[in-house]
């Protein structure tokens, strides 16, 4: 009976023995799944998906300093701060509040007002790199977001120097003669100097700008009153013109039919055109409508025939650049615009708007060609597409790729990304086409509408060399100013380049020298003279050039 009763007890324990330990096991398995579902939760929520939650605008962690993210920072090209962000002590302002130290950067830059609105520029274009969401930084700020912490962007540094970004905002304020019929009182406009050996962009002004400080802290208290007033501005000064506007070019784009036709070889400098082809009316094959008298800008001071292209160059002729365009041909003519992005994207750090020739759905006739070649007809260029012509006219032929970012790195200062000097496409003409384009750009200056002295600028001891153009816009309205230049050049020395580019534009400015000559005059000399880094010799100046080469005729 006891050995019974014992074998019972022991059968009994052990069946309850095992039940214990079954469902012990399947405690075991349930925290495991528990743990592996927590775990796949904070991986998901933390990992995965960690950067749509970031972003969200509804996330209050954005205006928790502790956690908020440290947007990366913007250099110039030697290093100086353009752009960055403190933590804020202001109540109720959401996390950190960006700072910028050069206002006349403000369309280039842009502005960041925090998560819950839509920012332009630079800080748009990669803020995927600034807020270290891509690069280097990302899989650090992963770490970051997992232990809480704020994740930090990445900096950048432009191909800006903000002296001579300075300099060239300051300049275009500088007097002009105005309201003698030719010219006229302007606020609105753009600015471009470039190194065209490197394809650089060295100081980018639009105007009229906005304060993007101001513009930052009323939008980190929620209030869009400055904002809404920036949008309802006519003057609209939320657009950065130089990328984004486009214009009638007027006599500045002669220069790019003078490229395409002497690298055809359909015309050389030497050209010469009689009293009928050089005043008018000349009359393009097939065609009922006669190009001049009227515009062909050389009567009334030009005493002696034939005249040359370079002349006709120098004095802005219409009848001789009209005659150009066609002798190229449409298919021609239209392929070295091309060259020049003209239709097509521009490659660039921020978008840039398409220049045009033709209108939608519009085709290349004698007519158009022949005005479009003398820049009226259907011309519309933005400023940043003649800094093209200009940069590869000075860079020998051959355009670089224009470039705004220098490098990107990370908190370590390890780069990211780094820009170099690169070719863009192949050359857009020779080295003998850039060379004779750079010779009848000297002509301008010192024989033709350059040489005026309201323009002044002759007056630089470093031989400015340029293109004036007046883009008539009709309705009595006034026309739009041009002046693409280049500087120092040394008319004994031909082959040696350039070493800046500036292009500069007023809107409804009137004449293109008068308006732009005496703010580029002052850039260049203020550049050379100033900064050590941009020194350059001064170039030599023959005294009788004009009358020699009789690109300035007497009676």
């Amino acid at each position: 009976m006891d050995v019974y009763n014992n074998g019972t007890l022991l059968r009994q324990g052990k069946q309850l023995s095992m039940n214990i330990s079954s469902s012990i096991r399947k405690l075991t398995q349930l925290f495991v799944v528990l743990f592996l579902a927590l775990s796949g939760g904070l991986v998901y929520w933390q990992v995965v998906v960690a950067q749509q939650v970031t972003s969200n605008v509804h996330n209050g962690r954005h205006c928790l300093t502790n956690s908020a993210p440290v947007r990366g920072r913007i250099f110039d090209r030697n290093g100086v701060l353009l752009a960055y962000s403190t933590a804020s002590d202001s109540p109720g302002v959401c996390g950190y509040v960006r700072h910028y130290t050069v206002p006349s950067l403000a369309g280039l830059i842009g502005f960041y007002g925090g998560p819950n609105y839509t920012s332009t520029g630079i800080e748009k274009q990669y803020d995927n790199y600034l807020s270290g969401d891509v690069g280097s930084s990302a899989l650090n700020n992963i770490v970051n977001n997992t232990l809480h912490r704020p994740p930090v962007g990445s900096d950048i540094y432009l191909t800006i120097d903000s002296r001579i970004q300075k300099i060239a905002d300051q300049s275009f304020d500088d007097p002009y003669v105005m309201g003698d019929g030719n010219s006229f009182a302007s606020s609105r406009g753009s600015i471009i100097v470039t190194d065209p050996h490197s394809g650089d962009i060295l100081a980018m002004v639009s105007r009229p700008s906005y304060d993007p400080n101001k513009l930052v802290q009323q939008l980190s208290l929620g209030n869009t009153s400055y904002y809404d007033q920036l949008a309802r501005d006519p003057d609209q000064p939320l657009l950065e013109r130089p990328l984004q506007s486009r214009y009638v070019p007027g006599s500045v784009y002669k220069t790019v039919t003078l490229v395409g036709a002497l690298d055809s070889q359909k015309t050389t400098l030497n050209q010469q055109f009689d009293r009928q082809h050089a005043l008018g009316p000349w009359t393009p094959p097939n065609s009922g409508h006669p190009v001049g008298p009227i515009g062909n800008n050389i009567d009334g001071y030009t005493y002696h025939f034939p005249v040359t292209t370079e002349y006709g160059f120098t004095h802005s002729d219409n009848v001789i650049f009209a005659q150009l365009g066609v002798s190229m041909g449409a298919d021609s003519w239209l392929d070295y615009n091309k060259r020049f992005y003209v239709g097509e994207p521009i490659p660039f750090d921020l978008p840039v708007a398409t220049s045009t020739v033709l209108n939608e759905g519009q085709q290349m006739d004698v007519d158009t060609l022949a005005a479009n070649s003398y820049g009226q007809g259907t011309d519309f260029v933005t400023p940043f597409m003649m800094s093209l012509v200009d940069d590869a006219v000075a860079n020998d032929g051959q355009l670089m790729q224009p470039r705004l970012i220098k490098q990107i790195v990370d908190t370590n200062k390890n780069p990211i990304v780094t820009n170099n000097a690169t070719p863009l496409g192949s050359r857009q003409m020779s080295q003998q086409t850039a060379q004779a384009v750079r010779q009848a750009m000297y002509g301008v200056t010192f024989c033709g509408s350059g040489s005026l002295s309201v323009v002044k600028l002759g007056t630089s001891p470093y031989n400015i060399i340029s293109k004036t153009g007046t883009g008539e816009v009709g309705d009595g309205k006034p026309a739009q100013s041009w002046l693409i230049t280049q500087a120092p050049y040394d008319i004994t020395n031909p082959a040696q380049m350039p070493k800046l580019t500036i292009v500069a534009m007023r809107e409804r400015g009137g004449e293109g020298g008068q308006t732009n000559g005496p703010l580029v005059t002052s850039i260049y000399d203020q550049i050379f003279s100033t900064l050590k880094d941009y020194s350059v010799p001064t170039p030599s100046h023959p005294t009788n050039y004009c009358s020699t080469t009789q690109l300035l005729q007497t009676p």
